[in-house]
């Protein structure tokens, strides 16, 4: 829906709520967003999730209803952080700070497209396992 409380009978399309889905998001099949939601940036959203609060870049959520469970990088590895609040991407090896529960990679701006040696996918997921 795209209103937070829809009935059938009352007309409220010039009350619709805006949902934002920022560059990157990822969402899993069957997952709902509750309208007027905004996703960070390279969030990821869990299959069959239920999101009803914003999401932070990179955010991971999983569960119904959505609990934040971590973050992601934008190579879809869940990040590890050290006490100095950095974490390595195993794949692409960039590096990702949080503070203050806002995570930004190192070495690349959010909003630069991957450079082009890093946006194929060369290993299955499994390999990066530890």
């Amino acid at each position: 829906t795209n209103v937070t409380n829809p009935r059938s009978q009352v007309s409220r399309k010039s009350l619709y709520e805006k949902t934002l889905i920022k560059r990157g998001a990822t969402i899993g099949a069957n997952a709902t967003i509750v309208c007027g939601i905004t996703l960070g940036r390279y969030c990821f959203i869990g299959a069959g999730a239920v999101v009803t609060k914003d999401i932070p870049d990179y955010g991971l959520v999983l569960s119904n209803p959505g609990k934040l469970s971590g973050y992601m990088s934008r190579h879809g590895h869940k990040l590890t952080f050290n006490e100095s609040g950095r974490a390595t991407c195993p794949e692409s090896k960039f590096v990702y700070e949080k503070v203050d529960d806002q995570v930004h990679c190192l070495d690349l701006n959010e909003d630069e497209p991957l450079p082009t040696d890093l946006s194929i996918g060369s290993q299955d997921y499994d390999s990066f396992k530890s």
